[in-house]
């Protein structure tokens, strides 16, 4: 796979309190990634750029909200979020702080 593709696959983490919840417990991570990304690539992505395995991806689209700017109505941009499971003993850490 081309490594400047693998590059702009993931957009960044989507840090939420249900996110660090499922980081925490379930050793899930979530990140906002491409809309034209599949689940391959979204594994191959956060395994070479983290270096750790991933056992599962799921994705779920999430579409734009309407939003009202006076008396016009506009949509957000729809994005797709990512869920990334992690093999037993892998774990990514975003705070970057050392023990």
């Amino acid at each position: 796979m081309n490594q400047e593709r693998l590059l702009r696959v993931l957009i960044a983490p989507h840090l939420s309190e249900k996110s660090t919840l499922a980081a925490d417990g379930a050793g899930q991570h979530v990140f906002r990634v491409a809309v034209d990304a599949d689940k391959r690539e979204i594994k191959h992505a956060v395994e070479a750029l983290f270096e750790v395995k991933v056992a599962r991806v799921q994705v779920l689209n999430c579409k734009g909200k309407v939003k009202r700017f006076g008396a016009r109505l506009g949509r957000r941009n729809a994005w797709k979020k990512a869920v990334v499971r992690l093999q037993p003993g892998h774990d990514i850490d975003f705070t970057g702080a050392e023990s």
